[in-house]
């Protein structure tokens, strides 16, 4: 696999990784001369979108017609480059701010409409996955940001016959949530509450400081649990705060509150100390790997089985999505069996 992408500070792969602290002393050794020839590429960023994170590694176009072209080009720039059989984007920007709901987003000859306007409707994301469709390139979606599941962005995926998926990678505490909750359900224990909480001081819990990110990741990570339970919890709760101490080690912890039989209630507490990136490089690289396999098979559009690694799967004719983990398993294993 050859890796290339943006980001709005110009440091190598290996001073980013320095500065992040994510990898051990030992693996920045074995990796830093590969990772110190990587660089990123100027990044589309918008401030309106995402006031948490700021940089001057920036393209200079000017409207989003300009934007596009600029990350086609790099997108073939590098495919040519590279000598690479295909290439793969996943979105692993900082969250943006979900945009109101605007029929410029509605049908694909509203978005065309729209980018020729340079609406201010249509944030970076839905730029970088309107260039990855448009040149051909499949696109997972890593990040709560509204990009592909827009409704003009399925559209054109599906007339293109490019493979998506997405959105907001399941990595921690969700992931707990979907292999809990079906469990909770077959054993039928009511539950009457679920409290999580998350502190984490990467630069991703420093984009969450803005109120609109912050809105944009509580509403993928809240949506789960009365999908897969049948019911409304009322009190489910979703915190999430920036602590800039912890870094990259994410701690998600859980308080679970259960009725069982006779009405009994009971309490269950999950406390995970996890490392946010090395939860997400995994599943970063698998969905790069099915996406590029859903493209050789020719099955464009969404990729529903896929959904495994989303906490807010995007689904092809407007059902609900599925988000039991066990069920989310099983669509991926058929896929991959299928032929």
């Amino acid at each position: 696999m050859v890796f290339g992408g943006w980001d709005l500070d110009d440091s190598h792969l290996a001073a980013a990784a320095q500065h992040h602290r994510v990898l051990t002393e030992t693996q920045l050794s074995e990796t830093g001369e590969a990772l110190s020839r990587i660089r990123p590429w100027p990044a589309v960023s918008s401030r309106a979108f995402c006031k948490g994170v700021t940089g001057t590694h920036a393209h200079a176009a000017s409207g989003h017609r300009a934007a596009v072209r600029a990350i086609a080009d790099d997108l073939l720039r590098f495919r040519d480059s590279s000598d690479v059989d295909g290439v793969v984007m996943i979105n692993l920007a900082s969250t943006e701010r979900t945009p109101a709901d605007d029929g410029a987003l509605h049908s694909l000859d509203a978005f065309e409409h729209a980018l020729d306007n340079d609406d201010p409707t249509i944030g970076p994301a839905m730029l970088y996955a309107y260039a990855a469709i448009e040149t051909g390139i499949p696109y997972g979606n890593f990040t709560p940001s509204l990009a592909a599941d827009a409704p003009a962005l399925k559209e054109f995926a599906r007339i293109r016959n490019v493979p998506v998926a997405g959105k907001d990678g399941k990595t921690g505490q969700t992931m707990i949530k979907t292999v809990l909750a079906p469990a909770l359900k077959a054993r039928a224990l009511h539950v009457d509450g679920w409290f999580s909480t998350n502190i984490l001081g990467n630069r991703d819990g420093e984009a969450l400081r803005d109120p609109h990110s912050l809105a944009s990741k509580l509403d993928t990570k809240g949506s789960v649990l009365d999908s897969i339970l049948g019911y409304h919890v009322e009190d489910h709760l979703v915190d999430i705060r920036y602590y800039r101490p912890r870094g990259d080690d994410k701690e998600a912890w859980d308080n679970i509150d259960v009725s069982g039989f006779l009405g009994q209630r009971m309490q269950i507490k999950v406390n995970f100390l996890c490392k946010d990136s090395v939860l997400a490089a995994p599943l970063a690289l698998e969905i790069a790997r099915v996406l590029d396999l859903a493209q050789q098979r020719g099955e464009g559009g969404v990729q529903e089985q896929l959904s495994v690694f989303f906490k807010a799967p995007m689904v092809a004719n407007g059902h609900a999505p599925e988000h039991a983990f066990h069920v989310q398993e099983r669509m991926l294993m058929d896929w991959l069996g299928a032929r």
